[in-house]
């Protein structure tokens, strides 16, 4: 191998450890963005070989054939053969396989040295193979393939060393283009040669499995298991939350006695730390939200969570496969919608887009937790629930319901009326990486902190500026804010928003809203902060507007949430994913047409009960 390498490029198939790699390979030292001109997420990583040589490390998206059916598998065979507009050609393609899998994982394998690149096949998870008795002769397939063949374990760091000793001196240089003869028939000659397999399918996996795929038991398992998670969110995440807010209250606290009274003071006080500091404070229930949603990807278990709900969704006018877009959708809709690019079918495509903003995403999660634990009292019920996590179960299950009426709609009123199966690929169940789950904890916790550190703080001092002036006339008889461009603009809104229950200074946030949810919170305490209430921060902002407001009109705003499309860049998304601007304004309609009826439902029984 000469001293050019510069790139190699991991390749795939779902589920075959190829991002444990990835991560090992190249640790934080890591990027995310797309490919030019499309929404595939490009990951990109650095590592060091023993020369001490810098390489770049390209985790290409998981491909089950080079004949692409997807646009992930598109990107992938674009990038193994040079197509792709400003992406260089890869060095070394490094396949790898699951060694418990072969008999699927080998036929991409082979058809990647067909391509006639320099590659590497890594058997990964040779640990499971051996437990399970799977005999492998690394050299024999090495010599069927023409390619260097290293035994890994990406989780423990096993055979990564040797991995990047293979890279050091290794003589990889471009194969010869094998025939187009078929490759399942290459595939069974290989493995009648080179492995020996006692049995197709792991025992455990399939004691497991008889529970948790159970049609009735199945479904309970996995109803408790999210119960129990959104129970976690608050009760695991209080403790975090009071040292974040007794954190911004001291910063505050020193801002002010700091700085003499003026706009300068004003700015900091009641715009910056108000806004960024209100929302900062949920960052711990999002990270123990997405511990669990991390920790039960990387066991195996999510696909059959798609399996089980696989009829259900199908009733509903949705696929199985419409489950993990979904589920993804609860972090953000954004990566949730890109994700609906796995769904082959075009029809079953566009209806998980139509309903993924549905989906109770982490920006309304600050949001939630603010009503929440303003209005709903800490207590538990039968003595074991937590009150307040009961409602914010029902609030994404609300979600969840809502999305599946809306997708049994569009079955009902689109034309094609053909069904098809679900065809899915159940990993072997596994302990969670650690390494994975922190570093997703991470990259999550960066994306959230540059969100308040960027659009956030700029929303949050825009909303200041407009809050502040023009200031109020010499013979004013109203609070200053009355007189402010954002007070003006709520005053008309409220007419609007008024029979829902909204106030001018919920109508006011809602507006800086729409570029994020959880901007709805900042807002909320700047405009409490600027309105006289130097306690927003201080205090809790939550105390605060339960002292001002209703518990119809916080069960209103509750229920405009599940539903508002409150977030550009999902509608964003959704033109560049169908590039159609009628189904990002049928999704616009639809959705503030639902938020503005439930909330007046809600908003008028309150009333009557109270």
């Amino acid at each position: 191998m000469t001293n050019t390498l510069q790139q190699i490029a991991l390749v795939g198939n779902p589920n075959c450890g190829k991002t444990s790699l990835f991560n090992q390979l190249t640790g934080a030292r890591q990027k995310v963005a797309n490919y030019a001109g499309v929404t595939v997420e490009r990951k990109e990583g650095f590592v060091n070989l023993p020369s001490g040589r810098r390489l770049s490390v390209l985790d290409l998206p998981g491909a089950y054939s080079l004949e692409a059916t997807s646009p992930d598998e598109a990107i992938t065979r674009a990038v193994c053969l040079g197509e792709l507009a400003n992406e260089s050609l890869p060095d070394v393609l490094v396949c790898v396989v699951d060694a418990t899998n072969l008999r699927l994982h080998l036929r991409f394998a082979v058809e990647v040295r067909r391509l006639g690149r320099p590659m590497i096949l890594v058997l990964n998870m040779m640990d499971d193979a051996k437990r399970r008795g799977i005999i492998i002769d690394s050299s024999k397939l090495a010599q069927h393939l023409g390619v260097p063949v290293v035994e890994t374990v990406a989780v423990k760091r096993q055979g990564i060393d040797q991995l990047l000793r293979v890279l050091e001196s290794e003589a990889l240089t471009p194969l010869p283009i094998a025939d187009n003869q078929d490759i399942h028939q290459e595939v069974r000659l290989i493995l009648a040669d080179a492995v020996v397999m006692p049995r197709t399918t792991d025992e455990r996996d399939d004691v497991l499995d008889r529970v948790l795929l159970h049609p009735v038991w199945g479904l309970v398992i996995l109803a408790v298991l999210m119960f129990l998670i959104f129970q976690a969110v608050f009760a695991w995440a209080a403790p975090f939350m009071d040292g974040i807010e007794s954190l911004m209250a001291v910063v505050s606290d020193t801002v002010t006695s700091s700085l003499s009274d003026g706009l300068l003071r004003s700015l900091l006080v009641d715009g910056i730390i108000a806004g960024v500091g209100g929302v900062l404070v949920f960052l711990p229930q999002i990270l123990i939200l997405f511990f669990f949603i991390l920790s039960l990807e990387e066991s195996g278990y999510l696909p059959r969570a798609a399996f089980l709900l696989d009829r259900l969704m199908f009733k509903a006018g949705l696929t199985g496969r419409a489950f993990i877009p979904l589920l993804s959708s609860f972090a953000c809709a954004v990566p949730g919608i890109m994700a609906t690019r796995s769904i082959s079918d075009p029809r079953d495509r566009l209806t998980t887009i139509m309903v993924a903003p549905l989906m109770t995403c982490s920006a309304r999660l600050p949001v939630y937790a603010l009503l929440i634990g303003a209005f709903i009292p800490t207590q538990t019920v039968a003595g074991l629930f937590n009150l307040q996590g009961l409602v914010l179960f029902a609030l994404y299950v609300g979600g969840i319901a809502s999305a599946l009426l809306v997708a049994l709609v569009m079955k009902y009123v689109r034309r094609d009326k053909s069904e098809h199966a679900l065809l899915l690929e159940l990993p072997s169940y596994r302990f969670p990486d650690w390494r994975n789950v922190s570093l997703g904890l991470y990259e999550r916790a960066s994306i959230f902190i540059k969100r308040v550190g960027g659009i956030i703080l700029a929303l949050t001092v825009l909303l200041w500026v407009l809050l502040t002036f023009p200031h109020a006339p010499e013979n004013a008889t109203l609070p200053a804010i009355d007189y402010s461009w954002a007070g003006q603009i709520g005053h008309v809104l409220v007419w609007v928003f008024a029979p829902i229950g909204f106030t001018w200074q919920i109508c006011i946030a809602l507006i800086p809203g729409m570029a994020a949810r959880e901007v709805v919170v900042a807002a909320l305490g700047t405009v409490y902060a600027l309105s006289g209430n130097d306690d927003a921060v201080s205090q809790q902002l939550g105390s605060l507007i339960a002292s001002q407001w209703s518990l119809a009109t916080a069960l209103s705003l509750l229920v405009w949430f599940v539903f508002a499309p409150q977030c550009l860049a999902t509608l964003a998304t959704v033109q560049r994913e169908t590039g159609s601007w009628k189904l990002v304004g049928l999704m616009t309609f639809y959705l503030f047409t639902l938020a503005y009826l439930a909330s007046f439902i809600t908003y008028q029984v309150a009333v009557a009960l109270s």
